[in-house]
């Protein structure tokens, strides 16, 4: 009898201990699901290494190749920019990618009649909107969604009925970010050149009305990413004080890092710096 009590005693302890490991293991996976829900993507521009190919002719180096092993050292996306002129990245090169890439394509570019067939042939991932002029250097500024609401209205409509996500740039302003929500975009992207150029002076001036556009873009219900001029110096900073931030693509100052560090070693960099927000 007394054998059979305790047989019942250890049956319920046992029962009892792994009741609590599957609520330990819910609530693990849940913070799991969480951090990984919370931590800003990294998407590596790769334009630089177009560059680089084409001012010899040829295929070296491989943008494909480049892309696949980015992906494989970590990159959570590729990010090109295929400008009129071809001067980087070609067309060639964005249908080449689609079908190799096993994390998300950004696309980002001018919407012109040329792009938009571009975009909704590829169907990438996302889709980022900057107001360039053909004929333009960098993106040096984002849009007056004001001015332009109905036009980016049509475009971002066009994009969203091919299920594709669309990300309009602008400068960090709140009402450019909330005119950004009117036209319909899923996601804004910060300009952050002026705030790479005034880092080193006072970080803390810098990065104030990012601070505020960010939370416009989260009240105003936008995703968030960030680009332009981001660096091993001053992305840290940048990740610790957007708690929303969704995304940064970074192309020039990585691939600059890559030639000193290499590209496995400065993704990993990179990836450290949003890991500390």
């Amino acid at each position: 009898m007394v054998n059979c009590q305790l047989s019942i005693i250890n049956c319920q302890l046992k029962l009892l201990t792994l009741q609590q490991i599957c609520v330990l293991c819910k609530l693990l996976t849940a913070k799991v699901i969480l951090f990984l829900y919370c931590m800003t993507k990294l998407s590596v521009n790769i334009n630089k290494v177009a560059t680089i190919r084409n001012a010899r002719g040829g295929n070296n180096p491989d943008v494909c190749r480049f892309a696949l092993d980015c992906e494989a050292m970590g990159a959570e996306g590729i990010t090109v920019h295929p400008r009129p002129d071809e001067r980087h990245i070609r067309r060639a090169d964005v249908f080449a990618l689609r079908p190799l890439l096993h994390t998300e394509f950004n696309i980002e570019g001018y919407p012109s009649k040329e792009f938009i067939e571009l975009v909704l042939q590829v169907k990438p991932a996302q889709v980022t909107l900057v107001p360039d002029a053909p004929d333009q250097l960098t993106s040096n500024h984002g849009w007056d969604t004001v001015a332009h609401q109905e036009f980016l209205t049509e475009v971002v409509a066009t994009f969203n009925e091919a299920g594709i996500r669309t990300s309009v740039f602008v400068d960090p302003d709140v009402k450019m970010v909330e005119y950004a929500a009117k036209v319909g975009a899923d996601r804004v992207e910060l300009y952050t050149e002026p705030y790479a150029a005034n880092y080193a002076k006072n970080r803390e001036a810098a990065i104030a009305p990012y601070i505020v556009a960010a939370k416009a873009a989260k009240k105003n219900g936008l995703g968030l990413n960030a680009g332009h001029d981001l660096s091993l110096d001053n992305l840290a900073y940048f990740a610790q004080s957007i708690p929303n931030l969704d995304e940064v693509s970074i192309g020039h100052a990585l691939i600059c890092d890559a030639l000193y560090l290499g590209i496995e070693e400065t993704i990993r960099r990179y990836k450290e710096c949003l890991k500390s927000r």
